[in-house]
This record gives C-alpha cells, structure tokens and sequence, in this order.
C-alpha cells in the first residue's frame, strides 16, 4: 500500500472531527482511521492514496479523507448503490467539511422520512 503519511490527520483535525461528531450525536464517537484511494483530478486515471477518518451512525456510514494539508474529500453511503456528497467536490477547511457532511445527511434521512410517510 502506498504511504500516506506526509497528509495523516493531524491530532487537532482528529479532534475537530470528533467533538463536532460529539456534539451533532450528544455522545462520543468512535472514528477509525483508514487509507482510502481517489481519482483527485478527473483528467488522470490514477488513483490517489489519502489517509481517511471513517465513522458509522445507525445505518449509515461516513468517511473524510485528506487529499493533501486543507483539502479534503467527503462522503456518506448506506451501501454500494446508495453513496452520497455534498456536491462539492473538495473543501478547504476542515470543519466546514464536517459539518456540511452531517447537514446534508440529516436533510437525506428527513426527505427519506417524509417520502415514506406519504
């Protein structure tokens, strides 16, 4: 597997995750660092190694990844046929990622609800 350590998590962004995670779930969460594989630049068929936070919450499971220092990747998936993004493709700030990610499933689970309540 390929190195991804010069763009691991550093322990301040490790800590942003998880007490923005503590406080959308009123409880600790436990992360799990990963190495994932990326197309970072669509004109490129190589896949980029990128060190990843991942979490699960019910049935749904999330991941960050570190592209390089201030850009990061997220995304959130039920399964293999139900993956899901923000609609942006990076960010440049940690916490906006996070917090942007966490919104945006919360408004997927809401409008999931509501179509299954009609």
């Amino acid at each position: 597997m390929n190195d991804t350590s010069n763009n691991d998590f550093t322990p301040e962004e490790e800590k942003l995750i998880t007490d923005t995670l503590a406080e959308r779930y009123g409880q600790a969460v436990e992360i799990q660092l990963a190495d994932i594989e990326l197309h970072v630049d669509e004109s490129e068929h190589e896949l980029k190694p990128c060190p990843a936070i991942y979490w699960e919450s019910k049935s749904c499971h999330f991941i960050i990844a570190k592209i390089e220092n201030n850009k990061f990747f997220c995304q959130f998936f039920y399964g293999e046929d139900e993956q899901f993004g923000t609609e942006k493709p990076f960010y440049d700030d940690l916490q906006t990622c996070v917090t942007s990610l966490l919104q945006v499933q919360a408004d997927h689970e809401l409008k999931k609800a509501l179509k299954e309540s009609a």
